[in-house]
């Protein structure tokens, strides 16, 4: 679909990482990041925070046509906590973003943490897990899969 992962990397850049102001909950207990641009929009929406569950969604004039749904969690609350992984992910991220991309391959080291991401590159079909360490041990990780909805 023309200009639909230009606008879900520009979005995924201006919601969570960016630190996009939060907006009224779409249901009971969310916590919901919007995105408008044109005749596109999308949504963060999650519930959590230590282990959280989310999707994102994108409309098309108000047509949904992708999504990704997410699941993650501290592995080990003795190196790392909610706030942390949130600042890893949030700078880890931003360095992704800034190579013009959001699936494939990627590893990026934030203070004593490795951030390493591995999923496919198609955003018509994808499935991934993110992962932060601290030396080797595993501390969080996030599992993420999505791709086109189609009619």
């Amino acid at each position: 679909m023309n200009g639909l992962g230009t606008f879900i990397l520009e979005a995924k850049s201006a919601a969570y990482v960016g630190g996009g102001s939060p907006s009224s909950s779409c249901r009971t207990a969310s916590h919901d990041i919007r995105y408008e641009r044109g005749p596109w929009r999308y949504l963060d929406s999650y519930f959590g925070g230590t282990d959280f569950l989310g999707q994102e969604l994108v409309w098309k004039d108000d047509e949904p046509v992708w999504a990704m749904n997410y699941y993650g969690r501290v592995l080990d609350p003795e190196l790392i906590d909610a706030t942390a992984a949130g600042a890893v992910i949030r700078e880890a991220l931003s360095a992704l973003y800034g190579l013009g991309r959001f699936l494939g391959a990627f590893e990026y080291a934030v203070r004593q943490y490795r951030y390493v991401d591995n999923s496919s590159q198609d955003v018509e079909a994808f499935s991934g897990i993110e992962r932060i360490y601290v030396e080797e041990r595993e501390v969080y990780r996030l599992e993420y899969h999505g791709g086109l909805i189609k009619p």
